[in-house]
């Protein structure tokens, strides 16, 4: 029972709800509703949904993640960042029909939720701490630009048939200039822009809810939806989202399979960073594999009643903060609220005009954009600035699914990189400075006759054991005296595989046959453990395995005649006299 218990920590909230956070939690409610229902709409429409999906899409998550949630206050529901994933799978496939891309978005959810749920079922709550910050700045970077491309034909009042960034651009360019655009609506679009701008920082008014309902107002009052043309919302269907089966085609299945679980990178990239923030701030423990099924389970049940995939909100979740959330009931109360509307006032919002929704995801994709750090790592380490701009442009150009593939593949690479290529050093003795060290950086060190220090600074395994071999042999050849011993400073060798070891025992045999002794010192308990394992323990022999390199050093120097005065030894007698 125990067991089940700790996948379900709304339930251990519950129990030790206080009374007096009722007040807080109801009025936290009440005050995300505001912002929840036209940020639904509008995301839902930028991933090309009608906006009704967007409220289906934030009520069941905000129920179902308060149930298996870690995160007190952390919300849920649809995002700008996914838009341009769900946008990218969902416009070329349902040829705008838009039962067929709701379904085609349900069945993503689905994808995306049981993904995130065998993740964290599998304690794989680290694997997005794969992606380097310069890898996710580039994608993130990217979608923003993509999401922000797609709405600006509906800024403008017009709208354009073509697929991916570039194509889209050139597509609004000749639009432009064959003067299509609405000038109403672009007015109204504009205007939406400006005041969510200048109030987006304000923490007391809420700067979407006054800019969306001043768009409305205007529209409504004014009747300007049909004499200019300009596209409105339209009245909400009354009730609630049925349970409902998202069945695709066979020919959908692998742009949907792929969707989703780019989808269940970003969202759970993106939620991890979020709850660990909101965790740190709170003095709580987030488990990230918790957060995993619980992002999991949100998504997977959104995707049986009409909803589409959603992620935490960098930008809801702050509101609830500030109007004095204290618990996942503050969810509870705003899906309860949007409830509300949906029975008893759909046609609230018919006349908002879909230009302010898209100033509403502009203003989301703009806040999506990374450029401050990105100078930073400029600055720091050029190499990873431009594998940032490489996967954007990835994203640019190739569109968002394979500009994702793109940026994960790029982020494999370099991990195998670093580990296939680590660094390496031969090391001697500097002056004024205690140990050794890597010669290359103290050219000055000096190195003991016929020994060589050489440190490996990765773990050894099948990728980079015969490069292990190459750079000691290299090592070697390019010591100043004929070499008798060669000790591996192992203390960074934090594991080895079979590979490895038959390569360092073929190693050891070669180095036998030239009258050389292979050495380890400062080898971890484990990894020792293996090479008993393995028999090398056995072939290299136990008193070639040494504590620390200074023992190895000494040991040296008692079985051969070398002439070393060591400075350290130099500098304790001078201090203590003769």
């Amino acid at each position: 029972m125990k067991h089940w218990i700790h996948w379900l920590p709304g339930l251990h909230t519950l129990r030790r709800y206080e009374a007096a956070w009722l007040r807080h939690d109801t009025f936290a409610g009440i005050v995300l509703a505001t912002m929840l229902v036209p940020v639904g709409i509008a995301y839902a429409t930028a991933s090309g949904l009608p906006g009704i999906y967007g409220l289906y899409a934030t009520i069941v998550p905000l129920m179902v993640y308060a149930l298996f949630g870690p995160s007190r206050i952390l919300v849920l529901g649809p995002d700008s960042a996914l838009a341009g994933v769900i946008l990218g799978v969902v416009a070329p496939l349902s040829g705008g029909d838009p039962l067929r891309a709701a379904t085609l978005a349900g069945m993503m959810a689905i994808v995306s939720g049981m993904v995130c749920i065998l993740a964290g079922i599998a304690r794989l709550g680290f694997v997005t701490e794969l992606l380097s910050k310069p890898i996710r700045y580039g994608y993130m970077n990217g979608i923003a630009l993509t999401v922000l491309i797609s709405q600006l034909p509906k800024l403008m009042g017009f709208s354009i048939e073509s697929e991916g960034p570039l194509r889209s651009l050139l597509a609004i360019g000749g639009a432009i200039h064959q003067g299509r655009t609405n000038w109403v609506a672009f007015g109204i679009g504009l205007g939406t822009l400006i005041v969510i701008l200048l109030l987006r920082n304000s923490k007391r008014l809420p700067g979407i809810l006054i800019a969306v309902l001043g768009a409305t107002v205007v529209v409504g009052a004014l009747g300007l939806a049909a004499p200019y043309d300009v596209k409105v919302l339209g009245p909400l269907p009354q009730g609630l989202p049925g349970f409902v089966v998202p069945w695709i085609s066979y020919g959908d299945m692998v742009p949907v399979l792929v969707g989703g679980c780019a989808i269940a990178l970003i969202s759970f990239a993106d939620t991890s960073v979020l709850s660990r923030a909101y965790a740190a701030r709170l003095g709580t423990r987030v488990d990230p594999n918790q957060e995993l099924v619980g992002l999991g389970v949100a998504n997977l049940v959104t995707g049986f009643f009409q909803g589409f995939s959603i992620s935490s909100s960098s930008s809801r979740t702050p509101v609830a903060e500030a109007a004095g959330a204290r618990t996942q009931l503050t969810s509870v109360v705003g899906a309860l609220a949007i409830v509300v509307l949906l029975l008893a006032a759909p046609n609230l919002l018919q006349h908002l005009p879909s230009a302010a929704l898209a100033a509403v995801v502009i203003t989301s994709a703009i806040g999506l954009i990374e450029v401050a750090d990105l100078k930073r790592i400029y600055r720091i380490q050029r190499w990873e600035f431009w594998l940032a701009i490489v996967c954007f442009v990835g994203v640019a150009v190739l569109g968002v699914i394979p500009g994702i593939g793109l940026a994960i593949a790029i982020a494999i690479a370099e991990f195998l990189w670093d580990g296939w290529r680590p660094h390496s050093a031969v090391l001697g003795r500097a002056q004024g400075v205690k140990g050794y060290h890597d010669v290359t950086r103290y050219p000055d060190a000096r190195r003991i006759p016929g020994l060589v220090l050489f440190r490996w600074d990765a773990p050894l395994f099948f990728a980079n054991a015969e490069f292990f071999k190459e750079r000691i042999l290299d090592a070697i050849a390019t010591s100043p005296t004929s070499v008798r011993w060669l000790v591996v400073a192992a203390e960074p060798v934090t594991s080895v595989d079979v590979t490895a070891c038959d390569v360092v025992a073929e190693l050891d045999v070669a180095l036998h046959a030239q009258g050389i002794e292979l050495c380890f010192a400062e080898l971890k308990d484990p990894v020792k453990d293996k090479l008993k394992r393995f028999g090398l323990f056995a072939q290299l022999g136990e008193n070639y395995f040494f504590p620390t390199i200074g023992v190895a050093v000494s040991r040296y120097l008692e079985i051969n005649d070398v002439a070393w005065e060591d400075w350290e030894d130099q500098a304790e007698v001078g201090a203590n006299g003769p």
